[in-house]
């Protein structure tokens, strides 16, 4: 008996059902069995399915001699389902990869819940993809399981069957079945959640649900979507015939059923004009027929107690409002753009402060990299400056990882902002200033940048249009006019910034102040940080760092399986997984990431607001095209670059030099050549430490350990301090633990 029964009804979708199947037969966990149903459908689709039935014995076709809808078609797969749990997939739809694993092991950690509800992301026809906004509700479910009424939240999700998977004997325990019709889900999936005794969570993205441009039955114009009511008679009626839940749940059902018919009625493509208030009379008398006894009407349903006119009245008067705004933005943006103006002119006329700073990284993120390091020396060393953050909202300003307690501040845009930004006589920043930040006769800008470049950046980014996307080069360089010094790490560095930023800055050669840290680091700062991670004692850390693709819409490209790399590194050692800061709060964390973190399988330090942290407590890095691999270097702890996409990344972002040439460590092209090197202990080898350290050489001549002195002693006092010699490059370290990685075979 398989686990998973996946039954997947098939009409007019021959453009995108290969992918479907394969998403599925694909996967890595393989016990299912796939009942496709031919919904007689008059394209190809039937083919299809009796060509991926010949080839894999897992899929078994059912033709239909007559069209049923997609519910009876679902219908007429139940009876063929033999697996633990039914899953119902649309046929355009796709499953992510190690979607059915991370569901098994779900299902088995949780011992075999009624419901399993898992995460999902749209993926549209355009090629964005959007995660699922309330995905916040299966992270807060918990660890175990719960029923709907313990956990309510877990209704505001979109009631369809697609995002869950049944236990089957439960389904027919309680002979849950399809009406036909539009909005067949909603009786369905409404009784399944409120009838579950166990229901349990899986925050991980498992289904890509495709956003058609064309072929969504719910876009289509028709009289078919007054179907939405006998969809809701039909829950109503399974309520009444089980008082136990009635009481609970009618009350619920009454406003969602309000909600959900508004909601059609204020589509512009879903309703025939001459059936909208037809359609509004019908909803309006069967909200008045399921009303509680005693129950409240929410304000937003109150327009179904009164008549369609007053209704359109409303409708309309919210859309003029709405089109006053809009036009009067414009207006009201360039007043408040005078005022400023005006408000900058008063100001200016007062002297600029001395002694003030001005600081902000990463768009004002919080007291973070070479700003902060200079920040905490400028402190130690010149006690005098007054040192002012700018932060991007007060939600970073509560954050003590990301503003320490009693560190001064403003917020981006206040008064106090444009109060310190017109008297500052130093700004200090690794992202560019607001174009609102005038640069007054005295100020000095210091940029700091992020890192050692070995991707194009400004001016060379002008010929590589797909990896300037929305981009504005010439606005980029009118800002870095402002620039007085830039500082750089290398020779290497220098010259890079200086022909991708043709401005009028000076090239300060102090270092990275914030790799002082890594450079003047001993033992103990490591092993703070594992057991601040929970890394247990004697581990091996892996930090793998994979940066974002300019190639791919979005910038996620999976090119290494975390949870392999885990498994394959056995006991005795610990993987962090740092993600490139812009695929944070986007959907790659939740394609699997955010699951093997909670089962520990691996650690996501995506969060972590200091990398040198996670440097430190490390023994290996392994990354692709990540300038963290210019910082790393300076531990001289091991590197290993995985380069599978080196071609395409190349070609399409531009970069400095071929890093598969001249690498800080060995290179793997796949993740066997990757594995190899790991069991082998080749990623320790004389020759990884000799590419280590002639890289480490030209790429970090001037990290000396006292960049952030450098730059507060030179650049904020004015005092004479040596320029740092190239061969005040530390020597080698240590490696924490020097055990292969891998286990020979």
């Amino acid at each position: 008996m398989p686990r998973f029964s996946v039954i997947v009804p098939c009409f007019k979708v021959q453009g995108f059902l290969r992918e479907c199947l394969d998403s599925v037969l694909d996967q890595s966990f393989r016990d299912i069995e796939v009942i496709a149903v031919d919904d007689c459908s008059p394209d190809g689709s039937g083919a299809i399915l009796d060509e991926y039935a010949a080839r894999d014995d897992r899929v078994r076709v059912l033709h239909l001699e007559e069209n049923a809808g997609l519910g009876r078609a679902r219908n007429a797969g139940l009876p063929l389902a033999t697996g633990d749990y039914l899953f119902f997939l649309d046929s355009d739809d796709t499953l992510t990869p190690g979607a059915l694993r991370a569901m098994a092991d779900r299902l088995a950690e949780t011992d075999g819940p009624d419901v399993l509800v898992f995460d999902y992301a749209r993926t549209y026809w355009w090629g964005g993809t959007r995660r699922n906004v309330l995905a916040r509700v299966l992270a807060q479910a918990g660890d175990g399981t719960f029923t709907a009424a313990g956990h309510p939240e877990i209704l505001d999700l979109l009631m369809v069957v697609w995002n869950k998977v049944y236990r089957r004997d439960f389904v027919e325990r309680e002979g849950f079945t399809f009406p036909p019709g539009y909005y067949e889900d909603t009786p369905w999936t409404f009784p399944v959640m409120f009838s579950a005794e166990r229901i349990a969570a899986l925050d991980r993205i498992c289904l890509n649900y495709r956003q058609r441009r064309q072929g969504n039955i719910l876009s289509t114009t028709s009289r078919k979507h007054f179907d939405v009511h006998a969809q809701y008679e039909r829950v109503f009626a399974f309520l009444d015939a089980r008082p136990e839940l009635a009481a609970r749940w009618r009350p619920f059902l009454h406003a969602k059923m309000g909600e959900h018919c508004l909601d059609i009625l204020s589509k512009p493509d879903r309703l025939p004009p001459s059936d909208r208030a037809e359609f509004f009379h019908r909803t309006a008398e069967m909200f008045r027929a399921h009303r509680p006894d005693g129950a409240a009407v929410p304000a937003g349903l109150r327009v179904l107690e009164g008549s369609y006119a007053a209704y359109r009245v409303r409708r309309q008067s919210g859309r003029a409002a709405r089109e006053l705004e809009r036009r009067t933005r414009p207006a009201l943006a360039a007043a408040a753009g005078r005022l400023r103006r005006t408000a900058s002119t008063v100001h200016v006329r007062r002297p600029l402060d001395p002694d003030l700073v001005v600081y902000s990284a990463f768009s004002h993120r919080g007291v973070l990299g070479d700003p902060a390091a200079i920040h905490r020396a400028a402190r130690e060393l010149a006690p005098h400056l007054r040192g002012v953050w700018v932060v991007r909202d007060e939600e970073s300003a509560a954050d003590p990882a990301l503003l320490p307690p009693g560190t001064e501040h403003v917020v981006l845009g206040s008064a106090a902002y444009r109060r310190v930004t017109e008297r500052a006589a130093f700004f200090v920043n690794n992202v560019n200033w607001p174009g609102t930040v005038a640069k007054r006769p005295g100020t000095v800008h210091l940029h700091t940048h992020q890192g050692t470049p070995l991707k194009h950046m400004g001016v060379d980014l002008l010929d590589r249009p797909g990896a300037r996307h929305g981009l504005d080069v010439p606005q980029m360089l009118r800002r870095a006019d402002r620039w007085d010094h830039s500082l750089v790490a290398s020779r290497y560095a220098e010259r890079v910034w200086e022909r991708a930023y043709p401005c009028h800055f000076t090239s300060a050669r102090t270092g990275s102040p914030r790799n002082d840290t890594l450079v003047n680091a001993g033992p103990e700062d490591g092993r703070r940080v594992r057991e601040r991670l929970g890394v247990p004692d004697g581990h091996t850390v892996v930090l793998y760092a994979p940066t974002r693709r300019e190639y791919r819409r979005g910038g996620l490209v999976e090119r290494l399986d975390v949870a392999r790399l885990a498994a394959d590194l056995g006991e005795g050692h610990t993987l962090l997984v740092r993600l490139h800061p812009s695929l944070a709060t986007g959907p790659a964390r939740g394609l699997g990431l955010t699951e093997l973190h909670r089962r520990g399988v691996v650690v996501d330090t995506t969060d972590e607001p200091h990398v040198e942290d996670l440097m430190l407590a490390s023994d290996l890095l392994i990354t692709d095209y990540s300038a963290l691999m210019f910082d790393y270097a300076l531990l001289d702890r091991p590197i290993l670059i995985h380069a599978e996409d080196w071609g395409p990344y190349s070609a399409t972002r531009g970069t400095y030099f071929d890093i598969t040439e001249e690498a800080p460590g060995h290179v793997s092209r796949s993740y066997r050549e990757l594995a190899w090197l790991l069991a082998s202990g080749a990623w320790r080898d004389e020759e990884a430490a000799r590419l280590r350290g002639s890289f480490r050489a030209r790429y970090c001549e001037y990290e000396d350990g006292r960049a952030a002195e450098r730059v507060v002693r030179t650049l904020l006092l004015g005092e004479p301090m040596p320029a740092p010699e190239p061969s005040g490059v530390p020597g080698a370290r240590a490696v924490p633990s020097g055990r292969d990685l891998l286990p020979s075979t």
